[in-house]
């Protein structure tokens, strides 16, 4: 299910590792559509390590729901599961040298170290709520209702700078960019 009113988006779905790929590109599609395109890496990250937390640890099921939502200045990201044991953020701090290369166990720790904010709370009797948030730009904040205004300038402006390079279009990094055609 997938619902889509203004600034809102959930999907319910099993927390497997086929559908977390999906739901990072549903994310990053709904950013998209928001004009949120700076938020869509750490966003993304976040609902990976949320949701394979969910994957790794939920009981008795990995059926969980993930919302985005703008509030305000923020984007909020949680997920909702079933389980009602409160995650546990490891302490990367007191873990020993070969702990600290570790490449699991580290979710919250990436979770808190891409966001502004991040919390957990329980959801009635038998869930919780992972959650955190994420600063939207100020281009995307909300403006008055009044257009802006034009302002006239009395010099003419240069719509293109003058500006001298030597191109080598066998090099990739000046080649055209290829434009796909689907049919």
């Amino acid at each position: 299910m997938i619902s889509h009113p203004s600034r809102h988006c959930a999907v319910e779905l099993q927390a497997l590792p086929s559908r977390i790929g999906q739901v990072r590109r549903i994310v990053s599609a709904q950013l998209r559509y928001w004009h949120l395109d700076p938020l869509i890496d750490r966003a993304a990250l976040g609902v990976t390590e949320l949701l394979t937390n969910v994957h790794r640890h939920a009981q008795p099921d990995k059926t969980c729901t993930v919302e985005i939502e703008v509030q305000l200045d923020r984007l909020m990201v949680s997920v909702h599961d079933h389980d009602p044991r409160l995650p546990v953020m490891e302490d990367v701090g007191d873990a020993a040298d070969t702990d600290a290369l570790a490449t699991c166990g580290r979710g919250l720790a990436m979770v808190a170290a891409v966001s502004e904010s991040w919390g957990v709370r329980p959801d009635g009797e038998s869930g919780k709520v992972v959650w955190f948030t994420l600063p939207t730009p100020s281009a995307v904040r909300p403006t008055a209702a009044r257009p802006p205004r034009r302002v006239t300038q009395d010099k003419p402006v240069r719509v293109f700078a003058e500006v001298e390079h030597d191109l080598d279009l066998r090099r990739p990094e000046h080649a055209p960019a290829r434009s796909a055609v689907v049919g």
